[in-house]
């Protein structure tokens, strides 16, 4: 009976119960996350709109083919999200365990391309402040550009960085059987945060390295 079930608090009358208010507290998350990420896409649009040249410049030093790969490799790491939570929900804890552990590996790999992606710009003196200094002549608006590059993908980065702890918080408790046919929502909400930073990336990826390229 769910009402003697371990994992249900108190304050509620069944598991079921439980589910939609955490499915309502992870949405009411994610509006405000859509909030934030908003404003950092708007003030791209307003000064994409304000200094094109500038933007189109600054995106040619941007690696396309690491973008490209990260992207192929969130879109990986959605699809063994799923996995986990569909072996979650069959109650099978090998292969949640193991579709958990797929996702770490994808989102470690994003991270590392995305380190080197990073240590390229500082190499190139892209950094915005007193060391921007790149090599070829360039618009003093592309600073602009390569703070907002920074600032949403460092974000997002941020985001991941997030997501991989908690993932390994989820393997812990799969390990210790917490997760059963029954109770599976921890692995469920979480599955809305992981799908929302990858569509983020997918929105990213466009806007940084491929709108303006010739």
């Amino acid at each position: 009976m769910s009402e003697h079930h371990p994992a249900l608090a108190h304050h509620f009358e069944d598991l079921d119960q439980q589910f939609e208010a955490a499915g309502l507290g992870m949405w009411a998350f994610l509006v405000q996350e859509i909030l934030f990420f908003g404003g950092l896409f708007a003030a791209y649009l307003v000064y994409r709109m304000s200094y094109p040249e500038a933007f189109i410049q600054g995106s040619h030093y941007l690696d396309i083919t690491l973008g490209g790969v990260n992207t192929a490799i969130l879109i990986c790491s959605s699809l063994t999200m799923a996995l986990a939570v569909f072996y979650g929900q069959q109650s099978k804890r090998q292969q949640l365990i193991l579709f958990l552990f797929l996702t770490i590996v994808l989102g470690a790999a994003f991270l590392g391309i995305k380190a080197v992606e990073y240590t390229h710009k500082y190499h190139e003196h892209l950094i915005p402040g007193p060391m921007f200094h790149p090599a070829e002549a360039h618009p003093p608006q592309m600073q602009i550009f390569f703070a907002l590059y920074f600032a949403m993908t460092g974000m997002h980065a941020l985001h991941m960085v997030i997501g991989i702890g908690i993932l390994f918080f989820l393997i812990y408790q799969a390990r210790q059987g917490r997760y059963s046919r029954e109770y599976n929502s921890p692995i469920e909400i979480f599955g809305l945060y992981w799908h929302f930073v990858d569509i983020v990336w997918i929105f990213l990826f466009p806007l940084l390295y491929l709108i303006g390229r010739h």
